[in-house]
Parts: structure tokens; sequence; C-alpha cells
């Protein structure tokens, strides 16, 4: 069995569920040790951080990552314990197994090897590693790069080991993220009894033509890079659970994933004009939880397309979908190139979580060769 996979079941079996780090990190600092690694632990308030740094000097290629693991459900639901990390038909099982232990495992034999066969590399290879990418991200990356600005430490390259892969290991680089805005909006009517409509005023009647525009409103038509902003409702709340009175209040909670056509001061300039138009009472809270960003074509994703073809033979598509990472931080904070680029994301967050354990080996020899091409 080769390192890697030892290495994700070794972290796989540790139920480091968010924020909750559990050794995971320890673990992984005492193995980078002993590739002549610095390390600097970074703990803010219950949230477990660590810096690590090899070589000196410019280019900075960063690898980043969490030990963090969203929590596993009904466990009896599960075919096998989501921490055993059982393999079974080349397939590594455990919660973890594809977001992200996988990919941290990957990047520690990879790194061995590389400063292994590359002593006098040219640069600086670091870690950023949290345990709180999966909940509030408040005491994490955020906090580490703030660290690292005071210390005057630069990134040039990130590479953040989230699962990008869609079909096959490779097929996917996610080169940028989509902005991330939540609002939660209150539309204030007057309760009454339902027989005496004229004595009250339905919040949800006043609701319905506003939401009706703001869903379709065409918000901006994206670019070559990001797709249209999209805006969705996640909840609806109102009324106090009888069929007789009419509510006073409700509260709608909608969420946009915008694109650089947009910001999220403009989204929100919006918003209230469409809803200034209905003239009704409405209240309205803010929560901005990522600027979107964008990594053109340049070495650091030359540097990936090329490595994922040398080992897979697969030509990786660029993407910015889905949802939000710590590359949200990091490329804004350290003025980062940032890459996201790990294994297959089928299975992220369900029962059964698996991963492949060809890919996390193909996966490493992929990390492997970025390296060689950006810091030999």
């Amino acid at each position: 069995m080769s390192n890697t996979i030892e290495l994700a079941q070794a972290l796989i079996g540790i139920d480091s569920i968010t924020p909750n780090d559990k050794g995971c990190q320890l673990l992984m600092t005492e193995y980078l040790k002993q590739s002549n690694f610095k390390i600097t632990d970074l703990k803010f308030e219950e949230v477990d951080n660590f810096w690590a740094e090899h070589g000196a000097g410019s280019p900075v290629f960063m690898f980043a990552g969490h030990t963090d693991v969203v929590p596993v459900g009904d466990a009896d639901k599960w075919n096998l314990d989501p921490f055993s990390a059982t393999i079974k038909n080349g397939l590594l099982h455990g919660r973890g197994a594809a977001d992200m232990k996988g990919s941290l495992a990957a990047m520690l034999s990879a790194t061995e090897r590389f400063v292994t066969d590359y002593p006098d590399h040219k640069g600086t290879i670091g870690y950023l590693i949290t345990s709180d990418e999966e909940g509030p991200a408040i005491n994490g990356t955020v906090k580490v790069c703030e660290h690292l600005n005071t210390i005057g430490q630069n990134v040039d390259y990130c590479l953040v080991g989230e699962p990008s892969a869609t079909n096959v290991l490779g097929d996917v680089i996610k080169n940028g993220r989509r902005g991330s805005l939540n609002g939660t909006l209150r539309i204030i009517g007057k309760q009454g009894h339902i027989a005496y409509p004229h004595l009250a005023n339905n919040p949800i009647h006043l609701a319905i033509p506003a939401l009706d525009e703001l869903c379709n409103e065409l918000w901006d038509g994206g670019n070559d890079y990001f797709p249209a902003t999209s805006f969705q409702i996640s909840n609806i709340h109102s009324g106090t659970g009888v069929t007789n009175v009419i509510p006073g209040e409700i509260e709608v909670v909608f969420n946009f994933r915008y694109s650089t056509q947009s910001t999220h001061k403009s989204l929100q300039t919006r918003v209230c004009n469409i809803l200034d138009k209905h003239q009704f009472e409405y209240k309205i809270d803010w929560n901005h939880s990522g600027f979107p960003f964008l990594t053109p074509k340049g070495e650091l994703v030359s540097g990936c397309v090329d490595a994922i073809k040398k080992v897979t033979g697969v030509d990786a598509q660029l993407s910015t979908s889905g949802g939000t990472s710590d590359g949200r931080f990091i490329a804004p904070l350290l003025n980062a190139q940032v890459v996201e680029l790990g294994p297959l994301n089928a299975t992220i967050h369900q029962i059964d979580e698996c991963v492949s354990t060809k890919d996390l080996d193909d996966l490493s020899d992929i990390y492997y060769h970025i390296l060689k091409n950006i810091l030999t």
C-alpha cells in the first residue's frame, strides 16, 4: 500500500467533525517535520491551524486545505463505519475521503517525494491548514492569512485540495469562484383574524409579487469565466401554525452566487430598489460571505494542466462553478493566484462518501509534477 493511502486512512480514521481537529494536524506536522519543514501552530479560539514552510524566497507555492469534516448524520445508514477508512473494491470509504483528507494525504506524499528528489528546490513550499472550513470559517484560514500578512509572508501560488473533478480525475480545475451574498428579508404586515382581512394586512400577499420580480430579474449575463449571477430563495417562514390568523410578517432567506460582472453592493442596491417599488414595510439583513476571485491562465494554471495531462492524459477544463471554498479568503487577503484541484466530488457530504485509491495515488503524482513545474 502506498504512503498516500496509508496517510489517507490515518486521517479518515480520526472523527474530526468541524471544528474539532482531534490530532489530524499533529499527524500532518509530524510527517512534514521528517522532510525538514518548519512548523508554526496557529490556534485561534477553538480552531487549530498551522503554517508550514520548506525552502526560502520566491516563488512561494502553498498547499491549502482543511482537516475538519461535516457530520456523518445517522451512522447506521452508512454501509461501512464512516471512520473505519475501509478499502473495498478499490474505493476508500469514510467521511472526508473526498472532502478533503484524501487530498491532504496526496499533498503530504507528493511533497515528501519532491523534497527528496529536489532538496535544493527554488523558492518555498508552504502549507496552510485549518480545522474551520466546514464551519463558520471565522477563526481558520482568514486568521492565518492575516497572520501571514503581519509577518510579511507573501504567497505567489496556492493550490486548494478541494474535490474538483466531475467525471474523471483531472477533468476540471477550479480557477475561480463566484461571490456569495446572503440576505434575510422581513416583510411586515398586520396580524388579524382571517375572517376580517380588511382589518389586517397579509405580508404573504405583499411578498408574492415582489419575490416573483426578484426571481425573474436578470442580474447580469456573466462573462467568459463566470455564469450569470444566480438569485435563489432558500427558506420562507410565516404564520402562527393555525388556519384562522393572518400573520404579521414573513421572513424570506435568499442567496446570490454572483459573477465579477456584479458587486455585492450593487446587488444590495438593486434588491432594495425592487422592494421599494412594492411600497410595503420591510427590513433586510445582509451577510456577505465571499468575494468572487479568478486566476487567469498563467504559470499556475499551465503547471496544473501540464501535470494532469502527464499523469492521466486528461485535458483539464477551467471552471468557476460550484460552492465557496477558502480560496475566497486566500486570493484577496494574500493577493495570490489560487486554483482548486482534487479528487471527484460525486460523493462529498453524502452517506458512504468514498474515493478511488488509484485516483489518490494519481493525485499525489499530479501534485508532485505541479511542484516540479513551478519550483525547479
